[in-house]
């Protein structure tokens, strides 16, 4: 293995455990027959994914009961989001153990978001030249996307890679925050500028290149109507830029010898 690059694998623990438990809740099961199939189809996607991604190292990241920072700062954070329903959540514990039997280690912080967790992980190991793959459906994780590390979306089976941050936003994967910073995003509650959409963001980024020039841009006398609203409204554009962008920099506690795949006893 020493001789192999590394290549570490990234599962998003819950949300493929919640698109799983969707699929079998629509059928005529009980709660805790759902729960049964989950915990199988979880056992069966892992080995799946480990088949395919042939990683060096692989981890499950969960989210804990997170009051995260970014609650802190915008307590509207997420607000109005489905909550997981009451089985499931009663029965993490034994699919985390699923994860286990399957030679993935799991690992769940009280402190901070899997997504932050996920994209320390991912930009840690692409710093040292190795790759990393996420497993998400999460197209949050597009920001980070870069030659050392690439996301998948098992469910849809694709790549969510530059090709498609282009074809779905019009922009690059180094412009989403920025874009996303301008627009907002409901699924988190996250406002951008109002009357600032999708086609008006793209067009602004590919005219200025990021926010930093717009917001310099929208000082100007000239400016034209969109860079009047990002001017009346800069306050909202530069919290929600904060609150979209991943942090890479998180304390793990752990180095990637405890993750290898397969686990391999200590030497």
């Amino acid at each position: 293995m020493s001789n192999l690059r590394p290549h570490l694998l990234i599962i998003d623990a819950l949300n493929l455990i919640r698109r799983l438990h969707a699929v079998q809740a629509q059928q005529a099961l009980t709660p805790a027959q759902a729960l049964l199939a989950t915990r199988a189809n979880l056992i069966n996607t892992c080995k799946k994914l480990l088949a395919s991604s042939e990683p060096t190292h692989v981890i499950a990241v969960f989210d804990g009961e997170v009051h995260s920072w970014r609650k802190e700062i915008y307590p509207a954070y997420k607000e109005g989001r489905t909550p997981m329903p009451a089985e499931l959540r009663d029965g993490l514990a034994d699919l985390q153990d699923a994860f286990w039997e399957s030679g993935v280690d799991a690992l769940l912080s009280q402190t901070d978001e899997a997504d932050d967790l996920i994209a320390t992980l991912a930009s840690g190991i692409a710093q040292h030249g190795a790759r990393a793959t996420i497993i998400s459906t999460d197209k949050g994780f597009c920001q980070l996307i870069c030659p050392q590390i690439q996301i998948r979306d098992h469910f849809n089976k694709r790549w969510l890679d530059a090709a498609f941050v282009q074809q779905q936003y019009g922009v690059t994967p180094d412009q989403l925050v920025d874009f996303w910073a301008l627009t907002g995003i409901g699924g988190s509650n996250i406002k951008g500028v109002p009357g600032i959409g999708p086609k008006t963001a793209t067009a602004l980024l590919l005219q200025h290149g990021n926010l930093a020039a717009l917001l310099n841009a929208c000082q100007q006398e000239e400016a034209g109507k969109p860079l009047l609203k990002l001017r009346q409204h800069q306050a909202e554009a530069l919290l929600a830029q904060r609150l979209v962008r991943l942090q890479r920099d998180i304390p793990l506690g752990f180095n990637l010898r405890e993750i290898r795949y397969p686990p391999q006893a200590d030497e």
